[in-house]
């Protein structure tokens, strides 16, 4: 999107009222597509903040809620639909928590998650993350120093998540097997078995 086409966006009083009643209308409804769909075009539009935090609290509260019942009913959650959604509200909010240097909350959020995808490859990249908060690097660090930004994500259900890094994943797996495995034994306890 240009910035001719941002600043009509911005100052279209009925396309601004549209998405105000797709937000509030989306957290009413609890439809976590639309919810996300009103979200981001708030954040490239750069709009009012509060209701921006609020209607992400929602997103938060839903994905948790019916993450909850999926995970009740033992099943895992598959990189599609309402599901992808959930996997990716999970997924944005660590990496908030990694943001603030919350490594604790963050490697607890994406073990978790590891363990609840039926996603062999993204669930390889969460072990990933899962390696490098357990010696508590800087986000910033991270990204500068393995994150390749220049490779093209092969499957548009990956667009959320970091799948490209600066090294073979199973090679990275299999040098820091040891450390894997003593953060799961450290946090097993969080699947509640």
């Amino acid at each position: 999107m240009d910035n001719e086409t941002l600043f009509q966006a911005r100052t279209n009083p009925d396309f601004l009222k549209y998405l105000e009643e797709s937000r509030i209308n989306s957290i009413k409804s609890q439809d976590i597509g639309l919810m996300y769909e009103t979200l981001d075009s708030m954040l490239v539009l750069d709009l009012d903040e509060e209701n921006i935090n609020k209607l992400y609290e929602e997103i938060l509260k839903t994905s948790f809620s019916n993450v909850e019942k999926i995970l009740a009913k033992e099943e895992k959650l598959k990189l599609e639909d309402d599901y992808l959604l959930y996997t990716r509200a999970l997924y944005e909010h660590a990496i908030e928590k990694w943001s603030y240097e919350n490594f604790d909350g963050a490697k607890e959020l994406f073990f978790v998650l590891a363990n609840i995808i039926d996603d062999e490859k993204l669930e390889k990249a969460l072990n990933v993350l899962l390696v490098f908060l357990s010696s508590k690097t800087q986000l910033d660090d991270f990204y500068d120093e393995n994150v390749d930004m220049e490779s093209e994500i092969d499957n548009e259900k990956y667009g959320y998540f970091i799948m490209n890094f600066r090294f073979d994943v199973e090679d990275f797996l299999n040098k820091n097997r040891d450390t894997l495995e003593k953060e799961y034994k450290n946090l097993k306890h969080l699947l509640g078995n």
